[in-house]
């Protein structure tokens, strides 16, 4: 068979393979080496494919195989648990978390974390049967913990699951192409980020439980970013003109702990120059340099005083960024167990939003992130050698960089931490008239202290509307929320039929995302689309056909009920009894 002919029909093991279309035109050479590249890819099959292995994918991962279903779960890190781990932020929660407002599973999470410790780590005898044990005993949240805690609570969590061969777990993958028929998703190609290897991934439904969404724009599904117009949401806090590059700033999170008389100062940042002369110019004045001790204060947007002191003697009734986000309190541990409390930064001062990373090519992408690595490593840098003492002097050099606690060379997150995403365009968008105390107050006709009712809800949630200074220069929105529900509109999209969201991609707008983003939600939302998915394959529904026939649907919140989902508040007299 001659060169040529033998391209037409190469066979291998028997099997005859047909030159595929897209290669036709393509020099010899060329040819040969894409049916190399196709013959390698692996193509595996799972009844659900969830893409994104943070708290939305995880939760979704667990109770579809709860419920019997094969799993196929990518994350591009090789850790597991988004914001929790890989992006080093410690819970950030209300005040009845402990009781309600979060899934039971997801308190159970909590819990199973605190008993990692109790079974593993040295507690002092009087905390070990502390019922509600706070090991960093931080300020942001009554829970607050080491990222790799969690991190190995969720491994036991998904042990059983990948040793019975229900679930496939892909560490450093990321989603590169699709194939789709219309509104059907048919299968998500993944590469492996260190080796290049390529698999094709076939499933009855996709999650997209991206950071940024990723899937989206890859499926054609119809999404939207940054911020909508007043025209097109009414909302109140809503600006004149739409901006959808408008994102919230990200921020690369790193561990320190604090050994006085010694000395841990880093190298100097290459860009630290630039970052110790930074003055944000936002839209609403930020009152000096980014790397101080002030910020604008979230609601007023006043200048506000801060107080960084390790050794906790010299702040007074000034707020202490030293106990803002610790996750070790060394209080909590037999003496001489830590040298130190161990802190995790995630502060106004290393907020970046100079990029924004939706849509940013690879090239950009990493540019970004170095970027905020840069900003992390000069306020560290700062607070090491620059920041003002309460006793007169400059800088901690006995800060050090605990790189160990985030699992990386460079001492920083794996990932940075996301507020923000590409969002679907929903059946059913969440608006600030629907969840904002102020805005509600002007729009409702009936409780004007209650959120919206939504007839669909698939869980709760609560958490102010919080929104960081953004790429569009604009200053902090912060604002009071009630407590809302999680409608299952705001999970479908307007015409992709087997692609569901489960991260911060859900149909809200820029304004409501601010409160729909931080952990019990985001677990919320992945665990309610892992039960819709199972439940519409068990009965021969789509997600779709769920909501729109009202008997199915109450059959679903009654499934979720069952499954310790609530999908309204306990009442206020109940909130009080709960409240700690």
């Amino acid at each position: 068979m001659v060169r040529r002919n033998f391209l037409k029909t190469i066979s291998a093991g028997g099997t005859l393979l047909i030159t595929p279309p897209g290669l036709h035109g393509m020099s010899e050479t060329n040819v040969l080496e894409q049916i190399s590249v196709m013959r390698h890819k692996e193509i595996l099959t799972a009844d659900i494919v969830i893409i994104g292995g943070g708290l939305g994918g995880v939760a979704s991962a667990l109770s579809s195989l709860r419920n019997g279903k094969r799993v196929i779960l990518t994350e591009e890190t090789d850790w597991v648990g988004g914001q929790l781990t890989q992006q080093g932020v410690p819970p950030d929660e209300h005040p009845w978390i402990e009781h309600t407002g979060s899934t039971k599973t997801y308190r159970d999470f909590r819990n199973k974390i605190r008993d990692y410790y109790r079974r593993n780590y040295p507690l002092k005898e009087h905390l070990k049967d502390v019922l509600y044990l706070n090991p960093g005993n931080a300020s942001v949240s009554r829970f607050c913990h080491e990222p790799r805690v969690a991190l190995a609570v969720i491994s036991e969590l998904l042990a059983p699951y990948i040793s019975s061969g229900r679930l496939t777990l892909l560490y450093r993958h990321k989603a590169i192409n699709s194939v789709t028929n219309k509104d059907i998703v048919e299968d998500i190609t993944v590469k492996n980020i260190l080796t290049g290897d390529i698999r094709i991934l076939k499933g009855q439904y996709f999650v997209d439980a991206t950071e940024l969404g990723d899937l989206l724009p890859l499926t054609g599904t119809e999404f939207v970013t940054g911020s909508e117009s007043k025209k097109e949401t009414g909302e109140l806090h809503a600006p004149q003109e739409a901006d959808p590059s408008n994102v919230q700033a990200f921020t690369v999170c790193f561990a320190m702990d604090y050994l006085p008389g010694e000395n841990h100062v880093i190298p100097r940042p290459k860009d630290y120059s630039f970052w110790r002369k930074f003055t944000p110019q936002l839209k609403q004045p930020w009152p000096g340099k980014l790397l101080d001790l002030h910020y604008s204060n979230p609601r007023t947007l006043e200048k506000r005083e801060l107080c960084f002191d390790p050794t906790e003697k010299g702040c007074g009734n000034i707020f202490n960024l030293w106990s803002y986000r610790r996750i070790v309190d060394k209080n909590n541990f037999e003496e001489e167990a830590y040298r130190s409390d161990i802190s995790l930064v995630n502060w106004p001062q290393n907020d970046y939003f100079l990029g924004n990373l939706i849509g940013a090519s690879d090239k950009n992408f990493h540019s970004y992130v170095e970027g905020g690595k840069q900003l992390s490593l000069s306020l560290l840098y700062w607070l090491q050698t620059e920041a003002p003492r309460h006793d007169g002097g400059k800088g901690w050099p006995g800060l050090r960089l605990r790189k160990d606690i985030l699992g990386s060379d460079d001492g920083l997150a794996k990932y940075p931490y996301v507020r923000e995403s590409r969002r679907i365009k929903p059946l059913f968008t969440v608006t600030e008239q629907h969840v904002g105390k102020e805005n509600r107050a002007l729009v409702a006709t009936g409780d004007k202290d209650k959120a919206a009712f939504f007839h669909d809800s698939v869980g709760i949630g609560y958490y102010p509307i919080d929104l960081h200074p953004s790429t569009g220069m604009q200053n902090y929105i912060d604002m009071d929320a009630l407590r809302f529900q999680i409608p299952l509109g705001a999970l479908l999209p307007i015409r992709m039929k087997n692609l569901i969201p489960a991260n911060k991609n859900i149909g809200t707008t820029h304004i409501t995302n601010g409160c729909y983003r931080l952990h019990p939600v985001e677990w919320n939302i992945g665990e309610a689309v892992g039960e819709l998915l199972s439940f519409s394959m068990d009965n021969r529904y789509t997600p779709h056909q769920v909501r729109e026939q009202q008997a199915v649907l109450s059959d679903f919140q009654l499934l979720l009920r069952s499954r310790g989902i609530e999908p309204e508040w306990p009442s206020d007299e109940e909130l009080e009894k709960m409240k700690y």
